[in-house]
């Protein structure tokens, strides 16, 4: 018998078509079958590592190429890191600042004090602490002063020691620092320690504070004046004579209404301006974060201008500034 050898069915032509031929060994040769991959967007850009022979991959973009991405420079490293706005948390991203624009020098004119030539009102915002009201702990106080855009014209903080701060709570010396949008000092406010334990119409125990524009240069002092029912000031020169008085409410505590302290001439006929202690709701009754608005005349002797701005200072130290209750055992 001849011996017969097997061969594999024959299969129809259609079921070759079908099956996937193997991809031809040649490089240049394309492939035989359609791809379903479907790129997806650019990635962010990022420069390529050192020693990379072969540039940037594809489906990265060029850092030098414009698009509507912000990069943030890290401290210590050398390339920028791109973000998509919108699409990743920044915890710690900071809130954009609007100042207000700076004003060409002007002659006679302390520096720093350029800005208060253009304006007429200025706001006093306290900044809140709440580890006040939370530790009983006495921070420094802060403040935004800006103008009636919303615009930053100042910003003010207290450089106190932790003892002095605690021991003596308001009553406490301070000197505050009054930095411009260039971080410069421009102005520097101190009140001595008076005390006040002892008969108060002695002038000894009368408070103060010290205006220095700039710092070292004393252009004025705020002084108190003893007054039964109400608060009385003197604003006066760098050679402690009287220029203006400052009248306050006979309840400095008004509860749901605003304080006015008014700036008056030396015989207190002629009103110049005003302190204003605006109340804002529970932040005045049980918070630590007052709010002032000052007003004066706008062709104003810039010094004169900030010496009332000073006064703003002591007034809230002397009878808004809440000191965290301590608990008792």
């Amino acid at each position: 018998m001849e011996s017969v050898i097997p061969t594999a069915p024959e299969q129809p032509a259609d079921e070759k078509d079908n099956q996937i031929k193997s991809p031809d060994q040649r490089p240049d040769a394309p492939p035989d079958y359609n791809s379903h991959f479907v790129p997806g967007p650019p990635g962010p850009a990022v420069p390529a590592p050192a020693g990379y022979a072969g540039g940037l991959p594809m489906g990265y973009n060029s850092p030098q190429q414009p698009g509507t991405f912000f990069s943030y420079q890290p401290a210590g490293g050398a390339h920028p890191i791109r973000y998509q706005p919108g699409k990743y948390h920044m915890s710690n991203q900071p809130v954009s600042v609007t100042w207000m624009p700076g004003p060409p020098p002007i002659p006679n004119c302390p520096p720093g004090l350029e800005y208060l030539t253009q304006l007429d009102t200025i706001h006093v915002l306290q900044h809140f602490e709440p580890l006040e009201m939370i530790t009983s702990f006495e921070t420094n106080n802060g403040y935004d002063i800006k103008n009636n855009l919303d615009q930053m014209v100042y910003i003010v903080n207290e450089d106190t020691d932790d003892f002095t701060r605690n021991a003596y709570r308001t009553l406490r010396p301070f000197i505050l620092r009054v930095t411009d949008c260039m971080g410069r000092e421009i102005m520097t406010m101190q009140r001595p320690f008076r005390c006040t334990c002892c008969c108060f119409c002695c002038p000894s125990t009368r408070q103060e504070l010290e205006v220095q524009c700039p710092p070292g240069v004393t252009i004025g002092f705020v002084a108190e004046h003893w007054n039964l029912c109400r608060a009385v000031y003197s604003i006066q020169n760098e050679k402690k004579e009287n220029v203006m008085r400052v009248r306050g409410p006979c309840s400095t505590y008004g509860c749901g209404s605003d304080s006015v302290f008014e700036v008056k001439s030396l015989d207190g006929v002629s009103n110049i301006g005003s302190i204003i202690r605006k109340w804002n709701g529970l932040l005045s009754a049980m918070g630590d974060a007052d709010q002032f608005e000052i007003h004066f005349p706008l062709d104003m002797d810039v010094k004169m201008k900030a010496m009332i701005f000073g006064a703003c200072f002591l007034i809230d130290f002397m009878y808004f500034e809440r000191s965290p209750r301590r608990s008792s055992r």
